[in-house]
């Protein structure tokens, strides 16, 4: 099928992106397991999951970089087997690592990348001028000296450039600080204003909330696929958080208590998904008994990790 016959097959279709039944193998370890999802166009998805999950093979085939074992992958309606180059032409693609010129200046890098796509700074510069203005106090300095948030802004900028109509970001924020974390996604926000389809991965589980809909991936293996509101909607489970001074008495302490299922550390509290007899005043009073004088135990609402941890038990891992 030629360009301009993908183009009228697809020009209606409301699918950015399509992953139907994608399978990747590196010699005996399978990177991907017959992953399915799609992606919206102009929505902000995100790929959620821990390192090792699978994201990064994921996006080294949307990206045409590697091809599926078996299964279609098809991006802005081009298949990423046999229609790379055009797939290349519309994406915006930032890999995990840093991977512009360290020994090339700010503004030398984001000519560059702008002359690769026949464009020019000036012809798309409104679209980046949020991001790339935070830059421009340092136009002569190399990118290799660049603070992470800095470099993190100079990558989307260079992503960005040529007004593509995905934009493909693998763990962009990825050892920046957390105010840079949190710049980030507030520019992303401000790029869905253009109409451009966003697909980004990360294994922050805080990220996931500013998502529209989110996959959550692990071992190769797509556990769900929902809003943030419907996935935590999904937990059935009965969850209370547990606190002390002392967090591993604690967490061992509560793996003896009646009714307890489970219990892991969440941030500065532990989560314990209770079954049927247990009573959280009860449990408190055994803690404190046990030692443990200042334990607390509260009831509290779910959130997209709780999810995730459900779902790999529920699948084995």
């Amino acid at each position: 099928m030629g360009k301009s016959d993908s183009n009228s097959s697809n020009c209606h279709s409301s699918v950015a992106i399509k992953v139907d039944g994608v399978t990747k193998r590196f010699g005996s370890v399978t990177a991907l397991d017959s992953i399915s999802l799609e992606v919206a166009h102009g929505e902000l998805f995100g790929l959620i999951g821990p390192d090792g999950a699978g994201k990064s093979t994921l996006y080294r085939i949307l990206t045409t970089l590697e091809r599926p074992d078996s299964g279609v992958v098809l991006v802005g309606g081009f298949d990423t087997v046999r229609q790379y180059r055009d797939i290349r032409r519309s994406i915006g693609y930032m890999p995990e690592r840093f991977s512009l010129y360290g020994h090339l200046t700010v503004q030398e890098n984001l000519e560059f990348f702008a002359s690769i796509f026949g464009v020019k700074v000036a012809d798309n510069y409104e679209l980046i001028a949020p991001i790339f203005s935070q830059l421009d106090r340092f136009p002569n300095r190399r990118a290799a000296a660049l603070s992470g948030g800095m470099k993190q802004k100079l990558a989307l900028s260079c992503a960005l450039i040529h007004r593509p109509e995905i934009l493909l970001l693998d763990e962009p924020t990825t050892g920046v600080d957390a105010v840079s974390r949190s710049e980030f996604w507030d520019m992303l926000a401000g790029l869905r204003r253009h109409g451009i389809t966003i697909m980004v991965s990360t294994s922050y589980m805080d990220e996931a909330e500013r998502c529209d809909r989110l996959a959550l991936i692990d071992s190769g293996r797509i556990l769900a696929v929902d809003t943030p509101a419907g996935l935590k909607s999904s937990l059935t489970e009965q969850l209370y958080a547990a606190s002390a001074t002392n967090m591993f008495g604690l967490l061992t302490a509560l793996r003896g208590l009646p009714g307890v299922r489970e219990c892991y550390t969440f941030g500065s509290v532990i989560h314990i998904v209770a079954g049927s007899g247990f009573d959280a005043a009860e449990a408190e009073c055994s803690l404190h008994r046990m030692g443990i004088a200042d334990a607390i135990v509260r009831r509290t609402d779910g959130e997209i990790e709780d999810v995730f941890i459900m779902l790999m038990q529920k699948t084995g891992k």
